[in-house]
């Protein structure tokens, strides 16, 4: 039975479609067709020849129609028409990007996270010029049911060769029992988290913890879980899910599933969405950990992006999706401190400090009264201004 993979037709670019067809008696054939074969076609037939002989494959017709697609992508496209084929475990693994970086900080800033569909290499190869915090390979939503088991290459691949510039590396799987299956093709290839969807309990939480322990060989491991809240049900259990597994480093509210199940309409204002939103931002701040708002859907209409992040921001999210490159700048600095808050932090922290210096008890500011809760939030801002650029190192002193 002929078996294919990949992508065809007008319009695609950086992928190829790939067929085998096992049932040739002769010797092995290699088809390509690319406009790029003269320049790269003996590179591709060397990557063809070399994977059917790592497969033991010696019998079978191989077709390949490439629209510029680069290593990773041919390999995952011949990878999968094979393990259709034959009967095999065998992976074959190309190798880590040399910026491959194995681990992230827990407490890094998710302010950005971009979402990639996980069956299109095109947006995947340039996704990490754009500066977001983490670029989510996605294997649930965004893939057809009937591309699932191709694109689990795909991903695989991705994670270990593309250069995503820093970002973190997230892979949301599908959702379970049957995203379990797609842990395999994300452990050991460098992904940094992965996104639970339509998490409803504790439970599936540590299905999804356990099952990466036993990939990994040991309880205790370094990959990092983000539960999707996307039901009511999930809402009520939200603080169950914050604090199922210290691998759990954020809560994620999916709008756009929370409102179907509620048969409400999800609309700019956001009214039918505040408990919801409310109760993942408390759940997960008494976790410990951070509350991570909904995409927004319109992709042309930043200034409607900008005013639903400040009203995110202003719920205490610490970060949002992105379903679009263009949302990552505005997203990030709609979440920063603008200058008056910058002016503002700084003038608390100051008369603070004065107020010590002076051995003071009473601290006020514009006549009102400063305690330690409102210091505290006052440097935390500073320090993300710090951070990002917004007010220099030497605040206290510069001009």
């Amino acid at each position: 039975m002929i078996q294919t993979a990949g992508n065809r037709g007008a319009g695609i670019r950086s992928d190829c479609f790939v067929s085998l067809d096992p049932e040739l008696v002769q010797e092995t054939e290699i088809h390509i067709t690319s406009k790029v074969k003269s320049m790269y076609g003996d590179s591709i037939l060397e990557l063809c020849r070399d994977m059917l002989e790592f497969y033991h494959i010696t019998h079978a017709r191989l077709e390949i129609e490439d629209t510029g697609a680069l290593p990773f992508t041919l390999a995952a496209r011949i990878e999968a028409v094979v393990r259709k084929s034959i009967k095999t475990d065998k992976d074959y693994l190309l190798p880590l990007h040399p910026n491959h970086h194995c681990f992230t900080p827990r407490d890094r800033d998710r302010i950005t996270r971009l979402y990639l569909p996980g069956n299109n290499p095109k947006l995947m190869i340039n996704a990490g010029i754009y500066g977001a915090d983490g670029i989510i390979l996605d294997l649930e939503d965004s893939v057809a049911p009937e591309r699932k088991y191709e694109a689990r290459f795909l991903v695989r691949n991705a994670l270990r060769c593309v250069d995503f510039y820093g970002a973190e590396r997230m892979v949301r799987i599908n959702q379970l029992p049957t995203g379990l299956d797609d842990l395999p093709f994300c452990i050991h290839h460098g992904v940094h988290v992965i996104l639970i969807p339509k998490c409803e309990g504790a439970e599936q939480v540590l299905s999804v913890d356990k099952a990466i322990a036993g990939i990994l060989g040991g309880k205790n491991h370094p990959i990092y879980l983000m539960p999707i809240i996307e039901s009511a049900a999930g809402v009520m259990h939200a603080c169950e899910i914050a604090n199922s597994s210290k691998q759990v480093v954020a809560l994620v509210i999916g709008l756009e599933d929370y409102t179907a199940d509620l048969g409400a309409q999800r609309t700019t204002e956001g009214n039918e969405s505040f408990f919801a939103r409310s109760m993942i931002v408390n759940a997960a701040r008494a976790a410990g950990i951070q509350p991570i708002d909904s995409v927004f859907s319109d992709v042309d209409d930043m200034e409607s992006l900008a005013g639903n992040v400040k009203k995110s921001k202003a719920l205490g999210f610490a970060g949002m999706g992105c379903i679009h490159p263009r949302q990552v700048k505005v997203i990030r600095e709609s979440f920063l401190p603008d200058a008056a808050e910058c002016d503002k932090a700084m003038k608390i922290v100051q008369a603070f400090e004065g107020s010590e210096k002076e051995g003071s008890g009473v601290v006020s500011l514009n006549g009102k009264m400063i305690d330690p809760p409102v210091v505290k939030r006052a440097l935390n801002t500073i320090e993300r201004a710090v951070k990002f650029g917004l007010l220099p190192e030497n605040w206290r002193t510069a001009p």
